[in-house]
C-alpha cells in the first residue's frame, strides 16, 4: 500500500470526523459559513459542513455573577466602598444579539453599575445607605435591565453585598455605639440602685413600724401590770402614792441588778449611789403629796365658783316672780 493513498485516506477520515461536534448542556454554538452567520446549535451531537462551516463561538446560557466594587461619596461627605453583585444570563432566544451586538458584556455591566450607584449614593447619608441598600439594588437592576435587554441579556438580580466606609468612620461609629451601650448600662445600673434603695427604705420603715408597735405593746403591758400591782397593794392598806413610789424604787434596783449581771456592759446609770434610791423615794412621796394638795385646792375653788354662778342665775328669776305677783 503506497504512501499517497494512506495520506489521502487519513485526510478523508479527518474531514469526515471534523463534520461532527458536540454542544454541552446550557450552551449555544454559533455556526458561520465563510464569515457569515448560518445557525445556532444547542446541546447534543451536531453536524456541519467541513472546511466550509466553522464554530464562531460558544455562548454560556447559565446564570452568571459579576461582582463590582465601587467607591463613592455619600451626602454627608463620607467615602464608602460598595460591593454590588449582578446576576445575569443570556436569553436562549436572543443568543444572536448577545454574541454579535456586545463584545465585552462584563465591562458594559460594570459601567452601568458604576453610573447608577454614583448617582444614587450621593443623595443619601451614610446611615441611610445602610438602611436603603435594597433601594440602591433595585435602581441598579432597573437600569441594567433597560440597557442589557437590547443586547440579549436579562438581569436576574442585583445585590448590595457589602458597604465598607473609611476605617476612621468605622472607628467613630464603633465608639458611638459603645458610648450608647455604656449609657444604657449606666441607666439600668442606676435604676437597679434606685430599686435597692427604695426596697431598703421600705424594709426599714416596716421594721421601725413593727418595732414601734412592739414598744407600744410592751408599754401597754407594763402599764397594765402596774395597775394590777397598785390594786394588790391597795388591798393590803398601801395607798396609790406609796404603791407607785414602791414600784419605781423596785424597778430602779432591778435595773441596777441587770446592769451588774452583764460583765461587758458599758452603760452607766446616774445617780448610782446607795442613797439614790432613798432620795428618789422621798422625792416621789413629796411630789405626790404636793400634787394631791394642789388637786384638792383646785376642786374647792371649782366648787365655790359653781355655787356663785348658781346664785347669780337664781336671783333674777326671784325678782321676776315678785314683780308678776304685784
Amino acid at each position: 500500500m503506497n504512501v499517497p493513498f494512506l495520506f489521502l485516506l487519513f485526510i478523508a477520515l479527518f474531514i469526515f470526523l471534523s463534520s461532527f461536534f458536540t454542544v454541552k448542556q446550557q450552551t449555544a454554538v454559533i455556526i458561520e459559513r465563510f464569515g457569515k452567520f448560518v445557525s445556532i446549535r444547542h446541546s447534543g451531537l451536531q453536524l456541519k459542513i467541513p472546511l466550509i462551516d466553522r464554530i464562531a463561538g460558544r455562548v454560556n446560557l447559565k446564570i452568571q455573577q459579576l461582582d463590582v466594587i465601587i467607591e463613592t461619596k455619600t451626602k454627608d461627605n463620607v467615602f464608602v466602598k460598595l460591593k454590588v453583585s449582578v446576576q445575569f444570563m443570556v436569553v436562549k432566544e436572543t443568543v444572536y444579539d448577545a454574541f454579535y451586538k456586545l463584545e465585552y458584556p462584563h465591562d458594559q455591566i460594570t459601567s452601568y453599575v458604576f453610573d447608577v450607584v454614583r448617582a444614587e449614593v450621593p443623595k443619601l447619608k451614610l446611615d441611610d445607605v445602610f438602611e436603603r441598600k435594597d433601594d440602591i439594588a433595585v435602581a441598579v437592576k432597573r437600569e441594567l435591565n433597560e440597557a442589557m435587554t437590547t443586547y440579549g441579556y436579562t438581569i436576574i438580580n442585583t445585590l448590595v453585598t457589602d458597604i465598607d466606609p473609611d476605617i476612621q468612620v468605622k472607628n467613630a461609629m464603633n465608639r458611638i455605639n459603645a458610648a450608647d451601650r455604656e449609657k444604657t448600662v449606666a441607666e439600668f445600673e442606676a435604676e437597679a440602685s434606685r430599686i435597692r434603695i427604695v426596697a431598703k427604705a421600705k424594709a426599714e420603715a416596716e421594721s421601725k413600724r413593727l418595732q414601734g408597735q412592739g414598744i407600744a405593746d410592751q408599754r401597754r403591758e407594763i402599764a397594765r401590770g402596774l395597775v394590777e400591782s397598785v390594786d394588790v397593794l391597795n388591798k393590803v392598806g398601801i395607798n396609790s402614792q406609796e404603791a407607785s413610789a414602791l414600784i419605781v424604787v423596785t424597778q430602779h434596783y432591778d435595773t441596777l441588778q441587770a446592769i451588774g449581771a452583764d460583765t461587758n456592759s458599758n452603760l452607766i446609770l446616774l445617780p448610782n449611789s446607795p442613797q439614790a434610791g432613798s432620795d428618789m423615794l422621798n422625792n416621789m412621796v413629796a411630789s405626790f403629796t404636793a400634787s394631791n394638795l394642789v388637786g384638792e385646792s383646785m376642786k374647792k375653788t371649782v366648787k365655790s365658783n359653781t355655787k356663785l354662778e348658781k346664785k347669780k342665775i337664781d336671783k333674777p328669776e326671784d325678782t321676776t316672780t315678785e314683780t308678776d305677783q304685784a
